[in-house]
């Protein structure tokens, strides 16, 4: 006799999340903002700063926003960016149930369009808001697959369980392009006085705005960083590695998420520090 089918509960993975933003040591307020929520169609449920949880029944969503602007506009421009994200994602939810990556795709593409139009509606009607603008990059999870899209020099980093650290976003900088066709190395990127002026953000005075969409199959013992240009200002990307690889006793006493920001800010904090990691069991 044939067996039953195993549910798809049996093989769903496990993520656990670890948050932290800090406005650093020069900055007198933090224009960062992080976000983890997990939904289905019907609800959404903001997640605290750590936790773990089942991918079987709901999806998972975790971003990182860096604003800009003058006055509290950069503040305010990332928090609405992180906001529309829990009103507008969940209704797309319906499309994991056909299984099409493309449709994903489309949705995220469709989500940072919602955002950069609100955005840009708020610069032109409201003078504290003129300038505004923000970076985003954003991982959807379901079970077994992480879906991103990215706009600007926030980053996403996945670290497989055996493997290197890989750099999935592209900053949106003309040395962040340098950097990836060989023209310069990482120290000489990190050090260039260009390396923090954007090519493309959510709002910003920009008319139009095309995210970087992608997708990345992972497994147990996999991990994922959602950092702000923060972390990657203070700390080379083996660096990073070592700061989240929880086997390595580097730290210990402090979760992934704090390793990385204290770590960064001790090696530079010139701006606001903000890192989100996802380990998958």
């Amino acid at each position: 006799m044939d067996q039953p089918p195993e549910s798809p509960a049996a093989h769903a993975p496990t993520l656990r999340w670890f948050g932290l933003t800090d406005r650093g040591k020069v900055r007198a307020n933090n224009e960062d903002s992080f976000l983890g929520m997990r939904f289905d169609a019907r609800e959404v449920h903001r997640l605290g700063k750590t936790g773990e949880a089942s991918t079987a029944e709901m999806d998972f969503a975790f971003a990182v926003s860096d604003g800009m602007g003058g006055a509290m506009a950069g503040e305010f421009a990332s928090r609405i960016t992180v906001d529309k994200i829990t009103r507008l994602l969940p209704k797309a939810f319906k499309l994991a149930a056909t299984g099409l990556e493309a449709g994903r795709g489309d949705v995220l593409t469709e989500l940072f369009t919602g955002i950069h139009g609100a955005m840009t509606e708020l610069d032109r009607s409201y003078p504290e808001c003129a300038g505004m603008g923000a970076t985003l990059s954003l991982a959807w999870f379901t079970p077994g697959w992480m879906f991103f899209a990215h706009v600007g020099d926030s980053r996403i980093y996945y670290l497989p369980a055996s493997g290197e650290l890989k750099q999935l976003t592209m900053d949106d900088t003309y040395v962040g392009w340098l950097y990836r066709n060989g023209k310069l190395s990482e120290y000489e990127a990190r050090n260039h006085p260009a390396r923090n002026r954007l090519q493309k953000a959510l709002g910003g005075g920009n008319q139009f705005v095309t995210p970087q969409i992608g997708a990345v199959g992972y497994e147990p013992g996999d991990r994922f960083v959602l950092c702000t240009d923060g972390v990657t200002d203070g700390l080379y990307d083996n660096q990073l590695a070592r700061c989240i690889r929880v086997s390595d006793g580097f730290g210990n006493s402090l979760n992934p998420a704090e390793r990385v920001v204290r770590t960064a800010i001790d090696h530079s904090g010139r701006d606001n520090t903000t890192a989100l990691v996802i380990e998958v069991s």
